[in-house]
């Protein structure tokens, strides 16, 4: 085949890449710890491999392991890579020996204690390549790795007979190698395999290579990447003068392993087998760059460097893609059928949004003060096809919504870009707030939502706090010093208390509206109206009316979380499904009650599900014109049960939120023009900075906040106008207080706003619920429907 054939091939073969991959490119940054140099096989062309050695230990001890893997943490690896021999103690006495000293009968096992201390000591996530092992053996590392891989090398038999480079290596023979990758497959672990070219193979067995690992994939679903890995000759090995593959050939044979394996499988080669041409590799249609570690050499290639990052990026993005780093468990290989639970607790916790390496390693949503330093604009990269067409759609579907929430690299400067024109189009510099009071009126609650850290419930009686019930005397004073603090709306939500009727939210309404009928009544999420309308035995349209009628202003669009009953069925089984919520909110609009909308993001779900969720409420807001604003909420991770538990990511990142609320402006728009940006989660500096990308809206000065404290976040209950005013100044924008539905308040309240007088200081009485009458059974909207 000649270059040009080559070329046509390679064209081939990026068109795969990109359709399945975008403009992005990962590396893994990784520590490479060589646990034994030991090994029962003799490749010809293996110098890593060698005999013991006279006053050399045969294995790393602990220490040693963990001083490498803490150094690679510490410069910011997220993978520890255990590279060994195969089954040393079968063929050495001294590795037998040293392995009893060491409290083990095998490598195997040996290695199963190394990967735990890294593990559980260094949070760097374990991938091992520990050779042909037996189920029971694969099982014990699936407990403490991420992943694992074997190099298949060939399927070629003839590559072990003698005067070949397997001759003499028993675990090199290709059925023992298939066999292997076949029992992984069965066990559900993540895996990686590959082939070496140019030891010997024609190019008809390296295309037999790799249909075999297409069909093991096919079969099990677990190959995460296929290396094609180029051979070099080695001085001191039996094929030092054996020729290399050429460039061309190795692109050749990549771009047919791209187009022979399924486009969930990536495709790597490392860079530094190429030297100074492994910008090329790119022509021919790999995703991946593999491990590379600023702190270690390639113990299996010490003789090439890899390139440093910067070369690295630079690389990548001269071919219009974007270098992600990303953790050794690739992204569709990190749900619970792949992952032991201490793994995958590991896993979400250095995961972003994407299910790559997190980038704010140290920021993090509610806790963290400040903002983290975000990548200088322009970010280097490219975009993709789809990216580009998703940007200039209008009324995008659902896989143009995921292409702009997926935005990575310079395509988050051009979406940015695009959110604040549009932004700027449709409310000009004006910068908008409510003075506003929350009321959070208990904290008990009979829903079990996996990242609530503010309910109280039987299984949670002595957490986070005494369970407290403020009484309606108790409510309508602060709704009166609200008002007399310049407030113009109070917004109440609480826990579902079992005792709660759809009578006491009506009648709380009804006190409120008569002592103060000029206070805006905001309040009752969807699920409270639905368990309100059930335990009232009314229609849902009815009971909305009566609350309407009795005082109701507005409902708030909270317990929304994602619309999506995949990422519901894990955060919330109980609550209100995705229609049921639509429900609620389709006949509060219809009987004249707008509502807000809300998002909360950054814990299980991945774009497509945010993109769901927005498509959602835009087909919603469209159809009714109901809903007036937008609020996305990040995950607060740090009390949430979900996150203790190790179930969810650890709240997303920064950039990630520039892109929710970035995306969210252009996918809702026309229908829901105001985008607000929730300084509770993200602090007021926070919050400002999004106003460069699409938002408009500060939300409420709050006066009090629960939930979120609840949950970790330590941006403070009020955000006062002065301060709030200060905020949006100091961004170059224009402060605007207005009314919930976006009028003006009366110019006396806004008055009044201002140096207000401090809350008064009235903790919450005893609690007390002797009033209220459990039911016989409790409703559960969610799984009612289940």
């Amino acid at each position: 085949m000649d270059r040009g054939e080559v070329g046509e091939l390679c064209a081939r073969a990026r068109e795969v890449r990109d359709r399945a991959r975008g403009s992005v490119v990962t590396y893994s940054p990784k520590v490479f710890i060589p646990l034994t140099a030991l090994c029962r096989d003799v490749c010809h062309y293996c110098t890593f491999a060698r005999p013991p050695r006279r006053g050399e230990r045969a294995y790393l001890m602990l220490d040693e392991v963990l001083a490498i893997a803490r150094a690679g943490a510490a410069a910011g690896c997220r993978e520890a890579l255990f590279t060994l021999g195969d089954k040393p103690e079968l063929r050495y006495r001294v590795a037998r020996d040293e392995l009893a000293a060491l409290g083990h009968a095998t490598t195997a096992s040996y290695l199963v204690e190394a990967a735990r201390a890294v593990l559980e000591e260094t949070g760097l996530l374990p991938h091992a390549n520990p050779g042909v092992l037996a189920d029971d053996e694969l099982l014990a590392l699936r407990e403490v790795c991420g992943s694992q891989g074997i190099m298949l090398e060939t399927a070629s038999a003839r590559l072990s007979e003698r005067g070949m480079p397997h001759f003499g290596s028993p675990d090199k023979h290709p059925t023992i190698r298939l066999d292997a990758l076949a029992r992984a497959g069965r066990l559900r672990i993540p895996y990686t395999s590959g082939i070496l070219i140019g030891i010997g193979e024609t190019r008809a067995e390296r295309v037999e290579a790799l249909e075999a690992l297409r069909d093991l994939h096919l079969a099990h679903g677990h190959l995460q990447e296929v290396i094609v890995q180029n051979f070099r000759a080695k001085a001191g090995t039996k094929m030092v003068a054996a020729p290399e593959p050429s460039l061309d050939d190795h692109l050749w044979t990549i771009a047919t392993a791209r187009l022979i394996l399924p486009p969930d499988v990536s495709i790597q080669a490392p860079p530094n087998l190429a030297y100074d041409d492994f910008p090329r590799l790119l022509e021919a249609g790999i995703d991946d760059w593999g491990g590379v570690s600023p702190v270690t050499i390639d113990h299996v290639n010490p003789e090439a460097p890899w390139p440093d990052l910067e070369r690295l990026e630079a690389a990548t993005a001269a071919a219009g893609m974007t270098l992600v780093p990303r953790l050794c468990v690739y992204p569709d290989f990190q749900g619970p059928e792949w992952l032991a639970p201490p793994v995958r607790a590991a896993v979400l916790a250095a995961a972003d949004g994407h299910g790559h390496a997190r980038g704010d390693a140290d920021w993090f949503v509610g806790t963290t003060p400040g903002l983290p330093q975000l990548p200088e604009r322009p970010r280097r990269g490219g975009s993709s096809r789809a990216f580009g067409e998703a940007l200039e759609a209008r009324g995008p579907d659902l896989a143009a919504a995921t292409a702009l929430l997926a935005a990575r690299g310079p395509e988050i400067d051009r979406l940015v870009a695009a959110a604040d024109a549009l932004r700027r189009e449709r409310n000009g510099d004006d910068v908008t707030y409510v003075v506003c009071r929350n009321i959070n009126y208990t904290n008990v609650c009979y829903f079990r939502c996996g990242f609530c850290a503010f309910s109280k419930g039987k299984l949670a009686e002595n957490l986070r706090g005494p369970a407290y019930l403020l009484g309606r005397e108790e409510i309508l004073r602060r709704c009166h010093e609200a008002w007399e603090r310049g407030g113009t709306e109070v917004c109440l939500q609480g826990g579902i208390h079992p005792g709660f009727t759809g009578r006491w939210y009506l009648e709380l309404v009804e006190a409120i509206r008569g002592e103060l009928p000029e206070l805006h009544i905001h309040a009752f999420s969807p699920l409270e109206v639905w368990q309100g309308a059930h335990t009232a035995e009314m229609p849902l349209r009815e009971y909305l009316e009566r609350l309407r009628d009795a005082g109701l202003g507005s409902l708030p669009g909270t317990a929304a979380e994602i619309l999506d009953d995949e990422i519901r069925a894990v955060l919330c089984p109980d609550k209100v499904n995705t229609a049921q919520w639509l429900e609620v909110m389709r006949t509060a609009h219809a009987v004249g009650l707008r509502t807000t909308s809300t998002i909360m993001f950054g814990h299980v779900e991945r774009p497509v599900h945010q993109a769901r969720h927005l498509l959602a409420l835009r087909d919603l807001a469209a159809e009714t014109g109901g809903f007036t604003e937008f609020v996305p909420l990040p995950f607060v991770h740090a009390e949430a049960p979900i996150g203790l538990k190790g179930g969810a990511r650890r709240g997303p990142t920064f950039e990630e939120s520039i892109v929710l609320h970035a995306a969210a402006r252009l996918i809702l728009d026309p229908h829901i023009t105001n985008i607000q940006a929730s300084w509770v989660k993200l602090g007021p500096e926070g919050a400002a900075a999004l106003l460069a990308s699409g938002v408009n809206d500060l939300g409420g000065t709050l006066m009090n906040e629960s939930i979120s404290r609840a949950a970790g976040a330590a941006h403070g209950q009020e955000c006062p106008p002065e301060r709030m005013e200060q905020v949006i100044r100091a961004a170059g924008r224009a402060p605007v207080q207005r009314t919930t539905l976006y009028g003006r308040p009366p110019v006396a309240q806004v008055a009044r706003s201002f140096g207000a007088p401090p809350l008064a200081d009235t903790p919450p009485p005893p609690y007390d619920d002797s009033g209220l009458v459990r039911p016989a059974k409790l409703h559960r909207p969610g799984l009612a429907v289940g």
